[in-house]
């Protein structure tokens, strides 16, 4: 996978029945607007707590890892710097005219 690009982004899915589905929520309404998922690390779990003392849901942080579609040789031919001013130009004056009327 020579010349690849891949971002990582943290989101966090919820679900009332366990964290493993909160988990599986978090990857399949990711994958619906990101393309090329390559891996999902689930981080910290946790879960709310109802003014009963019963537990309301589950949340998985997941951190999830997919490539950009980026075409390297576009890429490499892109300026790294913005592009200069233009300047403006000199106006020269011929010898031996006069502005005069």
């Amino acid at each position: 996978m020579a010349n690849s690009i891949y971002r990582v982004t943290e989101i966090v899915g919820t679900s009332t029945r366990s964290w493993e589905d909160a988990v599986k929520v978090a990857v399949q309404t990711a994958a619906k607007s990101l393309r090329d998922l390559r891996v999902a690390e689930v981080g910290a779990l946790d879960v709310t707590v109802g003014a009963d003392g019963k537990v309301k849901s589950y949340r998985a942080k997941v951190k999830l890892s997919f490539k950009l579609n980026v075409d390297m040789a576009a890429a490499r031919r892109a300026p790294a710097a913005a592009p200069k001013a233009v300047s403006k130009k000199k106006i020269s004056k011929k010898k031996g005219a006069s502005n005069r009327g």
